[in-house]
């Protein structure tokens, strides 16, 4: 059974599993990664003019075949030239007259937020993206946001796992109340990329009680926030893997609020330092990181 779709506060309705071309992804030619997602089950697609994947993005779309109306575009702009170039950019490059949903890919991108947020309710209401939304921004940006938005963000895109949501949901919960729906990218990395801390235990627990991956666990408590996903993999399995979280028991009250108990114990080592690191690079990586 596929993942199914949320409806945004603009009425459009919004694919609720994405698959990223950034991460390990970008600036390389990602054309028959894409097709692979295609084909197994994805439809919404997320790039970024940062990415340098959205020419690739359009040949896949292309060559699946597809009408435009059965996949889902996100790109999103990366403070390139001004929005209304980006976005022409960005629709020449993936061949498509409309994406969407275009995001303003962090804060920064838009220096002047107010006059910014205005040329993307212009570009929603010219037809060039069906929804605009943000990436990146924390709680305190919203709320600037929102003092001056005619059109509110329909989306919030965020790197989001359990080592990181007691220090996200005020944002979480502001976004609720606000009807803006939150999308998780880097959620995976917590026991991919830094195995070995206090959230291990509980979701391997979880994953035999189930018979699942610990993947799909960590996937299945995201969704028990009422959060969006996007991700990525260059492989088939790893794609079905994910896709098939859909088609699980859900988690039960006690796993996800063990899973919860366990973040806020903090990260391993390994990661702490990584996130040191992290707050360490230039300031341009800091703002694409995603």
């Amino acid at each position: 059974m596929p993942f199914g779709t949320v409806t945004l506060n603009d009425g459009n309705e919004f694919p609720t599993i994405a698959f990223g071309t950034g991460s390990t992804m970008k600036f390389r030619d990602v054309t028959d990664y894409v097709n692979q997602a295609i084909e197994n089950g994805f439809s919404h697609i997320d790039t970024a003019q940062y990415y340098q994947t959205e020419t690739y993005v359009g040949l896949a779309i292309k060559e699946s075949g597809l009408p435009r109306s059965s996949l889902y575009i996100t790109t999103k702009y990366s403070a390139i030239g001004t929005p209304q170039q980006a976005i022409q950019q960005s629709l020449n490059k993936i061949g498509l007259s409309y994406v969407d949903m275009y995001m303003v890919h962090a804060p920064r991108a838009l220096p002047d937020l107010e006059s910014g947020w205005q040329d993307f309710e212009k570009m929603k209401k010219d037809g060039l993206t069906r929804s605009i939304g943000v990436s990146n921004f924390t709680l305190e940006d919203l709320q600037k946001l929102l003092k001056t938005a005619i059109t509110k963000p329909a989306v919030n895109q965020i790197q989001f796992h359990p080592y990181n949501y007691a220090s996200h949901k005020a944002l979480l919960e502001y976004c609720s109340k606000q009807n803006i729906i939150v999308e998780a990218y880097g959620s995976l990395n917590s026991i991919t990329q830094n195995p070995g801390g206090p959230v291990d235990a509980v979701v391997n627990a979880a994953a035999r009680r189930i018979g699942a991956t610990p993947n799909q666990v960590i996937f299945s408590w995201v969704r028990s926030k009422g959060v969006a996903i996007v991700t990525t993999s260059r492989t088939k399995e790893r794609l079905q893997e994910y896709l098939a979280v859909e088609d699980l028991p859900p988690l039960t009250s006690e796993e996800i609020a063990a899973i919860d108990e366990a973040g806020a114990k903090g990260p391993p080592f390994r990661l702490l330092v990584a996130g040191l690191v992290m707050q360490h690079n230039t300031i341009f990586e800091q703002m694409w990181y995603a």
